[in-house]
């Protein structure tokens, strides 16, 4: 199965014609991120069959220069959003590793799915995208990795993101979630949690290649 193929059932199942020109009118009239190009950039980089961990973001950042597509990370030249420092902050206590570009791309192209649960956001202002359509859209991605792959690993950080445990079968997957990397939040148990670590663990007790969370070329 591709994302092709999840995009068909979704859509045959659900209309979005209104969230389509509601975003036409937008990105004619506003400026919006991402880029109209690199909004499903997570499922270009990540084919659905080689999905191993599914990270869940909120929106995407409302900064010029920073979202891109991925959840969490921004543009290689954009300046570090506070919970992607706080994450490799974690990365490097749990396994060593010492990141410097904000691009999680590598991540992705690992089988890591960096999926937020609203697709775009109007600059500067944040979730003003919010039930227009997307997260029917998203939930119904969640489910279907869920139903379709087996021993994925759902990284779920903060309560938005833990609402969506009830679409995963959590019998055949694994979830690790956690608060939320936010500086308002990751001193309350995000630091010491090791999501790295133990997502390589349930991989590889399951036969799966871990992720090489570490920086690597692109």
């Amino acid at each position: 199965m591709e994302w092709s193929d999840v995009f068909h059932d979704i859509t045959t199942r659900h209309d979005f014609t209104a969230m389509h020109d509601f975003l036409e009118k937008e990105y004619t009239t506003e400026v919006v991120y991402p880029d109209k190009e690199n909004i499903y950039q997570a499922f270009d980089l990540t084919p659905f069959e080689h999905v191993k961990v599914v990270i869940l973001g909120q929106d995407p950042y409302h900064g010029p220069n920073q979202a891109h597509g991925l959840a969490f990370s921004v543009q290689p030249d954009a300046k570090f959003p506070p919970s992607l420092r706080n994450m490799y902050k974690e990365l490097e206590d749990d396994i060593g590793c010492v990141r410097k570009s904000p691009h999680l791309q590598d991540w992705a192209r690992e089988g890591v799915l960096l999926l937020n649960t609203v697709l775009t956001v109007r600059q500067g202002e944040a979730h003003s995208h919010k039930n227009i359509g997307w997260e029917i859209f998203t939930d119904e991605v969640i489910k279907a990795v869920s139903e379709q792959l087996k021993n994925v690993v759902f990284i779920l950080w903060g309560k938005p993101a833990q609402q969506k445990i009830k679409l995963i079968d959590t019998t055949k997957h694994h979830i690790i979630q956690s608060p939320h990397p936010s500086p308002l939040s990751a001193y309350r148990g995000f630091f010491g949690s090791k999501p790295y670590s133990l997502t390589n663990n349930y991989l590889q007790t399951n036969g799966i290649k871990p992720v090489n969370w570490c920086e690597s070329e692109d």
